[in-house]
Formats: C-alpha cells, sequence, structure tokens
C-alpha cells in the first residue's frame, strides 16, 4: 500500500513542483522547538482539504531519513532558521493514513497497521526484530540500536473514531495510539508526534490514549493556524500574479476566523487561480451529506439559525457540549458546533457565535437543503437566478411575484414580520447574487443608508450596480422616491454604466395583506452623482 518507514519526500516534492506553491515551512520551526520535549505531542483537527495532508508531506520530508531534502528546502522560509540543517533528515520517520487501512480492514485495523510496518522493518533490520512482539517494544528496540528517534505522523488518526460503532475496535484502537505515543517506551523513542483529523480529541470514559497531545482546531488554533490554509495577503499575492479579482476571491472563499485571523480555504482558491474562475471547488471534494444529516435533526431553534446564517447573520453556539462525535450529537449546539468542525460554519470566537463563512460554502448548503423538510426553501432558492435576471430585464412585475413568493416561504421559518423579516427575505432571495455582487446592506450612500447596494465585482459580466429600498405599509414609489431624495445612488457612481434603482414593499396589515409591489428605474451610471 505504500513505505510507512522513513518515507521519501516525493509528496512535498510534488507540492514544491506544482505551479502554485505557497511556502508554510515556517511550522518546522514551531515543530523543531517542541522535539523531544513534554510538548512533543500535536493534534491538528481542521476541516478538509485545509492543508493537514501537505504539513504531513512537508514533515515526512525534512525529518525522514529516506531522503535528502536540502534542496527541496533550500531557499524556503525555514532555512532561514538558525537550526535549519541541525534536524534536517535525522530521524526515524513512520507515516500513516489510517483512512486508506480503514478502507480495506476495518475488523483488524491494528493488526494490519503493524503488519505493514514490520514489512517496511523487516526491509531495514531483516531478522534483528521479533516481529511477534509488540510494535512500541519493536520501536524501543530500533531506537536502541540505531540511537536515533521516531518522527510519527498519523493522517486522519479520527477515522476509525468517527465511523465506527464497535466499541471494542474502538478500544483496541486507543490503547494501540496509547502504546505509541504515551507508554514508558514511547517517553525514550519518540521526538514528535504528529496527527490530523477532523474532530478534536474525544474523551471516552477513562481513555487517556492522547490526553498528552496540544490540539490545534476550527475553534482555537494558535500559534500555528496560519500554515493551514491561505492567509489574506497571501491570497492577495496570489490574484496579483493570476490577475484575478481579489474582491470576488474573498466572497467566495474567505470567511474562516480562526484566533482573529481571516484564512480561505486553500483548496478552493489553488482551483480558482488555476482556471481562471470562481466555483465551489470544495463541495466536488467533499461529503455535503454530512450538511443534511445535521440540519434535519429538528432541534428547537435550528431551523431559524441556520436560515439567519443563510441571510448573512450569525448565531450564538455553545461548542463546550459537543462530545467530539458524530453519534452523540444531543443539542442544536452539538449539530452547529459539528458544522463548524467540518468546516461548512465558520466560528467566532469573541462572540461565540456561528455563521456561513463564504458563497462557496452557502452553495452547500443550497444543495443540502433539497431534502427533507426543507424542499419548499430549496425550491424557493432555486427561483434566485431567475429574480435576479428579471430584476436587471426590468421587470418589475415579475421582481414582486418572485418576491412575495420568497417572503411566503421564508416567514414560515423565521417567525417574524417586520422591515428587517423582509431585509433577510431579499438576501435569501438574491441567494445567488453574492457569487457576483458585493453586497452592502444599509450602507452609508447621499443623504443616509441605502437597504441594500449590489455593488458588481469584476466577475459581474453585464449585471449592473443596484440600489434596492425596502418598505412594508407603503407604496414602492415612495420607496423610490427616498433612494433619489437621499441620493442613495450616488455611491454607485462609476461602478458600471448603468445603476437600477429597484423599490420593493408590502402590506402587512392592509386588505391586501401580504401582496408586494415592485418599482424599477434605470439611471445612467456614470452622471448618477449628479441626478
Amino acid at each position: 500500500m505504500g513505505v510507512y518507514f522513513n518515507p521519501s519526500n516525493a509528496s512535498f516534492r510534488q507540492a514544491k513542483n506544482s505551479r502554485i506553491y505557497v511556502d508554510k515551512t515556517k511550522l518546522i520551526e514551531y515543530l523543531n522547538d517542541r522535539l523531544s520535549t513534554e510538548d512533543k505531542c500535536l493534534a491538528v483537527s481542521h476541516a478538509r482539504r485545509f492543508g493537514k495532508s501537505h504539513a504531513a508531506g512537508m514533515i515526512d520530508a525534512y525529518y525522514s531519513l529516506g531522503c535528502d531534502s536540502t534542496e527541496l528546502f533550500d531557499g524556503t522560509k525555514i532555512s532561514e532558521s538558525a537550526d535549519y540543517k541541525k534536524y534536517m533528515n535525522k530521524y526515524n520517520v513512520i507515516h500513516l493514513d489510517i483512512s486508506s487501512f480503514f478502507d480495506f480492514y476495518k475488523e483488524n485495523i491494528v493488526e494490519k497497521v503493524t503488519e505493514y510496518i514490520y514489512k517496511d522493518f523487516k526491509e531495514a533490520f531483516n531478522d534483528e526484530l521479533n516481529y511477534h512482539d509488540s510494535l512500541n517494544y519493536n520501536l524501543m528496540v530500533i531506537y536502541q540500536k540505531t540511537n536515533t528517534p521516531f518522527v510519527i505522523i498519523i493522517d486522519e488518526w479520527d477515522c476509525v473514531i468517527r465511523n465506527s460503532d464497535d466499541k471494542e475496535l474502538v478500544h483496541k484502537y486507543l490503547q494501540f495510539l496509547h502504546s505509541l505515543f504515551k507508554s514508558e517506551e514511547s517517553k525514550v523513542f519518540l521526538a514528535l508526534a504528529y496527527i490530523t483529523g477532523i474532530l478534536p480529541i474525544k474523551k471516552i470514559k477513562d481513555e487517556s490514549a492522547l490526553n498528552n497531545f496540544r490540539e490545534y482546531t476550527m475553534l482555537k488554533s494558535k500559534p500555528i493556524g496560519k500554515y493551514y490554509g491561505f492567509t489574506e495577503e497571501e491570497v492577495k499575492g496570489l490574484c496579483k500574479e493570476y490577475d484575478m479579482d481579489f474582491d470576488a476571491v474573498k466572497a467566495w472563499y474567505n470567511g474562516y476566523l480562526i484566533d482573529g485571523v481571516h484564512m480561505y480555504n486553500p483548496n478552493s482558491v489553488v482551483q480558482s487561480m488555476m482556471d481562471k474562475d470562481y466555483d465551489s471547488y470544495w463541495r466536488n471534494t467533499s461529503s455535503f451529506a454530512s450538511i443534511n444529516t445535521f440540519i434535519t435533526m429538528n432541534y428547537a431553534g435550528l431551523k431559524d439559525d441556520i436560515m439567519k446564517m443563510l441571510a448573512g447573520g450569525k448565531v450564538r453556539v455553545n461548542p463546550n457540549t459537543f462530545q467530539n462525535d458524530f453519534s452523540t450529537i444531543a443539542s442544536k449546539d452539538d449539530a452547529l458546533t459539528a458544522l463548524i468542525h467540518l468546516g461548512y460554519l465558520g466560528y467566532d470566537a469573541d462572540r461565540k457565535s456561528a455563521y456561513v463563512p463564504n458563497y462557496e460554502v452557502a452553495t452547500a448548503f443550497e444543495l443540502a437543503l433539497q431534502t427533507g423538510g426543507w424542499k419548499e426553501i430549496a425550491k424557493a432558492i432555486s427561483t434566485c437566478d431567475e429574480l435576479l435576471f428579471e430584476t436587471i430585464d426590468g421587470n418589475a412585475e415579475k421582481v414582486a411575484e418572485l418576491i412575495e413568493l420568497a417572503h411566503d416561504t421564508y416567514t414560515s421559518v423565521l417567525k417574524y414580520n417586520d422591515e428587517n423579516s423582509l431585509s433577510c427575505v431579499l438576501t435569501m432571495a438574491y441567494f445567488t447574487a453574492p457569487g457576483y455582487y458585493n453586497i452592502i446592506r444599509e450602507m452609508p450612500a447621499g443623504k443616509g443608508f441605502a437597504d441594500f447596494a449590489f455593488i458588481p465585482r469584476a466577475n459581474a459580466g453585464f449585471r449592473p450596480a443596484m440600489v434596492v429600498e425596502l418598505k412594508y405599509n407603503k407604496s414602492a414609489d415612495t420607496a423610490i422616491k427616498q433612494i433619489k431624495d437621499n441620493r442613495y445612488h450616488g455611491a454607485l457612481s462609476g461602478y458600471s454604466d448603468k445603476i437600477l434603482l429597484v423599490g420593493i414593499s408590502y402590506d402587512a396589515e392592509g386588505k391586501d395583506k401580504k401582496h408586494h409591489t415592485c418599482v424599477i428605474e434605470e439611471i445612467n451610471g456614470s452622471a448618477a452623482d449628479t441626478q
């Protein structure tokens, strides 16, 4: 299946040879400071496609005795470190991807992992080892023979925990990990442990296999969070190099706020740069069925919270009740926390709130809503493109009809009926617009604040700038008059050749209760500031 003992630097070499490579080698400096110390065990649990495996390949290349990686690291950021050469290719390395074993050996995964490692040992040590002894014992023997400590890397370490309901198997697996990372022998032979997964470490009764690990999660990852995902500065540099619109990339792939630092999904950013396009690349590489699993759990208030987040809001969440697995979800907070760890929601630690991080993830939710009790909402979202085009075409009657449909659909979930509700409804009605527009609520403009400003990005094509004013129990003409009188449209001057003024109103209490009206006017964009 592969080389598990002292692997080559092939993985990192491939990363370096790629058209897009972002240097994250300073992570190694952080790891070097922890070699053979009490802080030598690290567990990184981040969302899929957030650079964990890339980092694992880089760690292979740097520490493994199975290769000479000087040429790969010379000129990188780690080469500026005073101890750059001190630890390079000086360690026995074991690298395992547990998911690849679990795919084939669910029932006897511990035995099979040991068997494959021993195959590599036999090539290196022939009959010098007793292969009937435990793995941790033989690691101790190798250390005594070579005086070379081990760096152990385990990718997808939590695969067994996430996917098996066999308590005996889980217990056996955790005991195996205990022998590698917390036995008396490991205190001697282990220089560094680096394990990656999606979920934080689960505490199972009195199991203590991994309680000596320092954890780095989607909730808190200081000080190494910047080495996973792309920072805003890194993305700005890529946009400049590949002539991509930074604002569009930001809307599609930004939004993860980890320790106060804005992080981007690296896989999606790379694909966007390569294709020179904006698309939901992540949904094609991840199992979005998990979104549906959690949002259909019918916990009190969950549906309302999901709708609020899809409309651009944030909801309070307590992540501390989460038991770090998917089988014991017992509350709305647990469901939201699971989605945070999976990368489908962002987390604002200061406000202790969850939110939909970007447009790419929002489209993933759109797909998930097409089943279960969300079908009406999914049907309403499916009309979003039609609504945008009807607005651009100036078809006010059709726009009013589609907004009315959206209002009826969404307010049944939102449970309130006022101008704030209409604002939320409008955001949902134009659900697909953020792919092309920077949408600003309560934008300072003219003599006041425009309810909604749709500012086209570089990828907007023919789509014009728009100002939308919302009213209830007043006419749509009143909304248009307010836009003109307060000169809201002036703030959009120069963004496009034309600006649409859109007034939307509905009757909340009168004889035409819930009836919506719309008026659309077009003005010259270049002259908007003088009109």
